[in-house]
């Protein structure tokens, strides 16, 4: 389980290396990706192949993303539920999904 502080108006995520490890098996993913991208470029590869790859990583890299964010929105709601700090907890979240969706206050 996740373990989570709220510190600064921040909430802190402590993940087990289980919780780690799906994120770390993509990221290790999306190396391999960029590895090959960097390939196609230096053999002058046909154009829309080297585009397609580069769709591929950032679609992947959203994931990611994606992943993150739900484990930071669940461990969000459930602090501001066990130790009352609704306020605070919500205010991190939208920063973070704001951050994400690149909205500026």
């Amino acid at each position: 389980m996740i373990e989570s502080k709220f510190i600064d108006g921040k909430l802190e995520l402590q993940r087990s290396d289980e919780e780690k490890k799906p994120l770390l098996l993509r990221l290790n993913r999306i190396e391999g990706q960029v590895r090959g991208l960097r390939a196609m470029i230096e053999e002058d590869r046909y154009c829309l192949d080297e585009v397609q790859q580069i769709n591929a990583v950032t679609a992947a890299l959203r994931e990611v993303a994606l992943l993150i964010i739900s484990q930071h929105v669940a461990q969000g709601v459930h602090l501001a539920v066990r130790e009352q700090e609704s306020d605070g907890a919500i205010e991190d979240v939208m920063r973070v999904l704001k951050a994400a969706m690149r909205i500026r206050d």
